[in-house]
């Protein structure tokens, strides 16, 4: 066992007073040490935690423990260091940005286990869509899947056009932990397609409990690892380098802040460009200096764990000391 685990998870369950839930949520997390990025919205909560396997399993009895949470599926992985470096809460009005206004909670496609979305696979009668950004999709996706030029899910309805023809054949839409699957199989409901499927759990659950089967290259996340391995069973690369354009899925963010591309390159290409993905940005004057990794914290000015803290002076204070207590201020 690994000593720190990342923690992928999400709700659609309504909050009445997001503010107040987001500063006890954020307290909870400075007081067991937990770093990642949390979204706090009437709508539910969507949240990437790291930290030790103890801090993370109070963590998981903590969310659980509120019966609006108490359903909450949590996906799990080991990992040899804490994958964030900074702790974010935010309230905003999605918990995932999407413009499609649709409510998952009256109706969505219907969920597909692990189990039984790999029995579905090889049917030539399913259809596999790809809800992920495109570069998300170009270092890996399941094999055959459907997959748009798009950047984020607000464009979802410009690309709808594209699998109108496929209205009447069972659509299973997939992304990594299912959220975005939430909306997006809803609004194709709501456009007219008739058998609507979603992963339930996304491409890593599918990793963690069936091995990955048929998933071609690496799985993007938003953390420090970039990419993480999800086929255990028949595991190939899809992706090339962007600068030599051999076999290659190593994803880097190119070290010109002004650009930061999300692109495969390779090692070797990586440590001659500096990191950076053209010649115009491995000279450009703001360029950041190529850690070897290809990932970058954003820089923020006085961060601090209580970072957007909105309730009173009491609770402030109380943050404070706890973080005092834990090292992180």
């Amino acid at each position: 066992m690994k000593p720190y685990r990342v923690i992928l998870y999400y709700c659609y369950s309504p909050i009445a007073d997001p503010d107040a839930y987001r500063d006890e949520h954020h307290l909870f997390c400075v007081e067991h040490n937990l770093l990642g990025r949390i979204i706090v919205a009437p709508e539910g909560l969507n949240g990437t935690v790291s930290g030790t396997v103890e801090d993370c399993e109070a963590y998981m009895e903590y969310v659980r423990s509120d019966e609006r949470f108490s359903s909450v599926q949590f996906k799990i992985e080991e990992h040899d260091t804490i994958a964030f470096q900074k702790l974010h809460v935010r309230v905003k009005d999605e918990i995932v940005n999407s413009d499609l206004h649709v409510n998952p909670l009256v109706r969505t496609g219907k969920h597909l286990e692990p189990s039984e979305f790999r029995k579905l696979i090889n049917d030539p009668d399913v259809v596999l869509v790809d809800m992920r950004s495109d570069y998300e999709h170009e270092v890996g996706k399941f094999k055959g899947a459907i997959t748009f030029d798009m950047h984020n899910l607000r464009e979802l309805p410009d690309h709808v056009h594209e699998i109108e023809h496929l209205k009447d054949k069972k659509i299973v839409t997939y992304c990594t932990g299912g959220i975005k699957c939430e909306k997006a199989s809803a609004y194709l409901l709501e456009q007219g397609f008739t058998d609507v499927y979603q992963l339930h759990g996304g491409i890593i659950r599918y990793g963690l409990e069936e091995g990955g089967e048929n998933f071609d290259g690496k799985c993007y996340v938003f953390d420090n690892r970039i990419t993480v391995d999800v086929n255990k069973v028949n595991p190939t690369v899809i992706s090339t380098c962007y600068i030599c354009h051999t076999a290659c899925d190593r994803m880097v963010n190119c070290a010109n802040p002004e650009c930061n591309n999300h692109v495969p390159i390779c090692e070797a290409c990586a440590e001659q460009m500096e990191g950076a993905c053209t010649e115009e940005c491995k000279s450009h004057p703001a360029k950041r200096v190529y850690n070897g990794t290809g990932y970058y914290v954003a820089q923020s000015n006085h961060y601090h764990p209580m970072q957007g803290l909105k309730s009173q002076k009491k609770t402030i204070k109380h943050l404070k000391l706890a973080a005092q207590n834990t090292g992180t201020v």
